[in-house]
């Protein structure tokens, strides 16, 4: 079951379930709370979970004007300040692994720990593998009926809608985000960055996110794409609850961890 929170950007739905500690589950680009079906389970066996559909996704409704992932973090802000009621751990999966890092930047107090799978700091033409797919999703094309049919059956907007949102997501998709190494070394939280080995992010982009990142850690799941939490639920979960849970990481003969705590790179492969 879920409900609304007037946040002040967009009146917001969300779900939640469990106890704990509090968790918050960002989804992907298009997508809505049923794509977290693998994961939340085993989540909310540990952690009290928060699951908000951000403006233009599912339940929750568009707004006027250009979407931009810096306004779904204002959001997600004012939904951590006002119905988690302080910092927790974010997941997030594609564009909510976006929202995360944003989330973090603007507000680390609120931010607690994060996992990061399948993300970018860069838009699409300098951070997909085959950047060209954008061309293809058009609002009325084979390659979008699954993120079309997720839209039409909960958008508050009504189906006539989704050709405006497709458009505009896919633009952003062109332009944002446009974070460098230097933003990326102000990130405070414990991070995981996880990517299928097949995924839509170059694995070169995906090791200058991790690498960049001042306290962060890398998995790259073999056998998977970006859908890995779908492909590979058991081990993804399993990875989210161990970086979650904490605690120093001590290796044998560290490179990267051997350099002036706190400085940027310190990642090594988990």
């Amino acid at each position: 079951m879920g409900d609304y929170a007037n946040l002040p950007g967009v009146r917001t739905w969300y779900e939640t379930e469990g106890s704990g500690d509090p968790l918050v589950l960002l989804h992907g680009g298009f997508c809505t709370n049923d794509t977290w079906g693998a994961q939340r389970p085993d989540l909310a066996a540990a952690y009290r979970l928060h699951l908000p559909e951000r403006r233009a996704h599912g339940h929750t409704p568009d707004v006027e004007g250009p979407l931009t992932y810096t306004d779904m973090a204002g959001d997600t802000v004012a939904y951590l300040e006002s119905v988690v009621g302080g910092p927790a751990h974010l997941v997030g999966w594609s564009d909510g692994g976006i929202v995360a890092l944003l989330t973090a930047l603007a507000r680390p107090d609120l931010v607690r720990r994060m996992v990061l799978i399948g993300a970018n700091f860069r838009p699409a033409p300098e951070s997909f593998v085959a950047p060209e797919m954008l061309d293809a999703m058009t609002p009325d094309s084979d390659d979008m009926a699954f993120f079309r049919e997720l839209y039409v059956a909960v958008s508050p907007d009504g189906p006539e809608h989704w050709p405006a949102v497709a458009t505009r997501m896919t633009d952003m998709w062109r332009t944002q985000p446009t974070l460098d190494a230097g933003d990326l070394a102000a990130v405070r939280a414990p991070t995981l960055v996880m990517t299928g080995d097949d995924d839509l992010m170059t694995l070169e982009h995906t090791a200058a996110l991790y690498r960049a990142l001042p306290d962060a850690r890398l998995a790259v799941v073999p056998g998977a794409s970006h859908l890995v939490p779908l492909e590979k639920p058991a081990e993804v979960n399993r990875m989210i609850l161990k970086h979650l849970a904490g605690g120093e990481v001590e290796t044998t003969m560290p490179v990267l961890r051997a350099r002036t705590p706190g400085a940027p790179g310190q990642g090594a492969t988990v």
